[in-house]
């Protein structure tokens, strides 16, 4: 009878497969041999012991509450790793977007976070209001990359001169935390909260007051694809 080339190479590949089965077959027993007639030496006793004490609690001469420990610490150091392998991609995404140098990235970022604002948000914010001008300076009075006006900034840093308004973490912190403080004011709601900081209360309050829309399309301009609720927990 003529076998197929098909035929024959499923032969083959099955002898090879009895082939290892075997020598696998062969190799545990000769470990089992092995382990069997070094049980009662003494290095194979002090293994038996230094196992017992791991069973135990306490290996290499160092107690479980102190692994425990050890281990703690390492998940804190890998935790805070994470934490600022985070934050770099997140510096170098927003520095790349918006097309500004890392440093005013990282600015933005760190001053959103620390000032209870979503980073996004906070990007999103200074885009509109600056493109990210630090001396930025509108018709009507309002200064640096947040614009903010300096009666309202006031309330904040009392006593806060103009100067000190074109000063990049000054008028991040400030311009941040007065966007915080109105979408608490308005219950959450970020686009009201967004149509107050850009066109003042009073104007706001007028057009709801007369039955009228407060939008000016500014609150659509800033969230436009943006899913954040704004502000951080």
């Amino acid at each position: 009878m003529v076998h197929s080339a098909y035929e024959r190479r499923g032969q083959h590949e099955r002898h090879r497969a009895r082939v290892r089965q075997m020598a696998a077959a062969v190799g545990v027993a000769a470990i089992v041999a092995v382990l069997v007639a070094a049980r009662n030496t003494p290095e194979a006793q002090a293994a038996g012991r230094a196992m017992s004490d791991a069973s135990s609690g306490t290996l290499f001469g160092f107690g479980s509450q102190h692994l425990k420990d050890e281990l703690e610490a390492t998940k804190g150091q890998l935790d805070l790793a994470n934490a600022q392998l985070e934050r770099l991609n997140a510096i170098v995404h927003y520095s790349s977007q918006y097309h500004i140098g890392a440093d005013l990235s990282a600015s933005v970022y760190d001053i959103a976070i620390a000032e209870g604002i979503e980073p996004e948000l906070g990007f999103r914010l200074v885009k509109a209001e600056s493109d990210f001008n630090e001396h930025a300076t509108s018709s009507a009075g309002a200064l640096g990359l947040t614009q903010m006006m300096p009666a309202t900034a006031q309330f904040f840093v009392p006593g806060i001169s103009h100067d000190g308004l074109y000063k990049r973490e000054t008028n991040l912190r400030v311009g941040f935390r007065y966007l915080r403080s109105l979408v608490r004011e308005n219950h959450g709601d970020l686009n009201l909260a967004l149509l107050v900081y850009n066109r003042g209360e009073g104007a706001v309050d007028m057009s709801v007051a007369q039955g009228r829309d407060p939008s000016n399309g500014y609150e659509r301009e800033v969230t436009k694809g943006y899913k954040g609720s704004g502000v951080i927990n």
